[in-house]
């Protein structure tokens, strides 16, 4: 329930917050909550990435990219996350949720989102998403246009271990779909 109004209360504040920039980072400053907890009394590992959304929408409102999503009526969708975790975050303790755009390439947006405690980085969490409506995803250069951006604004340079992870999920992808074909080949027979 807390999520929610974690929720509402992004909504409300998020002009308050102000604008950042495409490659800026917005900044959450969170508490760990008692229903954020598993049973070792720390952030269970599921809650990080359900925080992640929260930080993720906060940056696409004042980044002015959920704009541009409605306008295109599309929604953001992640199509592979993955977590990192170092250091325990233990009930009622502060800590900053730093979301920011890594980059993107012909089909995903990455981002990335740090939990900061004390200057240290005791979590990250990366996705890969897109922005999608009725018609696929929208690329880059419409959601760069929207925002007012030139279409050939220089595409980041993505970290190698961003790339090297978006190269394992490309992988898990195929082998999944050939995993399908052959229990479809299968059936048939």
């Amino acid at each position: 329930m807390t999520l929610w109004f974690r929720l509402i209360w992004l909504l409300l504040t998020a002009r308050i917050r102000g604008k950042v920039q495409l490659f800026d980072i917005s900044v959450l400053r969170l508490r760990v909550l008692p229903n954020d907890l598993d049973f070792n009394g720390h952030i269970n590992n599921g809650r990080y990435f359900t925080l992640a959304d929260l930080g993720r929408l906060d940056f696409l409102i004042r980044a002015g990219v959920a704009r541009v999503a409605i306008a295109n009526r599309a929604v953001p969708l992640i199509g592979d996350a993955a977590g990192k975790f170092r250091k325990n975050l233990k009930l009622f303790q502060r800590y900053d949720l730093q979301s920011r755009l890594l980059g993107w390439d012909d089909k995903w947006t990455f981002m990335e989102h740090r939990f900061v405690r004390d200057d240290r980085v005791v979590g990250v969490v990366i996705i890969r998403g897109q922005l999608r409506n009725a018609d696929g995803p929208l690329s880059p250069s419409t959601w760069l246009a929207g925002l007012g951006l030139a279409q050939d604004t220089a595409l980041p340079l993505l970290p190698d271990w961003a790339l090297a992870w978006s190269r394992s999920c490309d992988a898990l992808g195929e082998a999944l779909r050939e995993e399908e074909r052959y229990e479809a080949d299968q059936s048939k027979q």
